[in-house]
């Protein structure tokens, strides 16, 4: 009798992650069983042993075995690795303008709006930024102030 609502699909905005910009790509890592077991441990899950992993573009996956004994697989996003927050970081220190430092800002806005991330990591990238940003402002301040005497 009564139709169906029509499904409205949340507007995203294309290419505004670091990886869809090419900013960072963590499809050519050579993650470890090590790293794995232990960014999976940090999620919470219960590993015996990773089986195998494969890496995509957007998110990786993972088979392992899990303390019961049964063989589980799943995707993951490459936010939860510790390589990720190194990544960004060198991202965000590497900036040598404050054009360069706005573009960052603004993908990183997109990434803590859209993706989850842990508090801890949410935390130092906007540490990072705001720090680079201080950095930044100061040595213009200074480079003008040479230039005006």
């Amino acid at each position: 009798m009564f139709s169906k609502p029509r499904q409205i699909k949340k507007y995203r905005r294309k290419g505004r992650n670091f990886i869809a910009s090419n900013k960072i790509k963590p499809e050519q890592w050579q993650i470890s069983n090590r790293e794995a077991k232990q960014a999976l441990k940090t999620k919470g899950y219960q590993i015996k042993q990773i089986k195998k992993i494969h890496c995509l573009k957007h998110q990786v996956c993972i088979s392992y075995w899990d303390t019961a004994g049964n063989i589980c697989s799943s995707f993951f996003s490459y936010r939860i690795f510790g390589r990720w927050q190194q990544e960004v970081e060198s991202l965000i220190y590497t900036c040598q303008t404050l054009k360069e430092w706005a573009k960052v800002n603004y993908v990183m806005k997109y990434e803590l709006a859209y993706y989850s991330y842990p508090s801890e990591i949410e935390d130092v990238l906007r540490a990072a930024l705001e720090n680079r940003l201080y950095v930044l402002k100061e040595t213009l301040q200074q480079a003008v102030s040479q230039n005006f005497y």
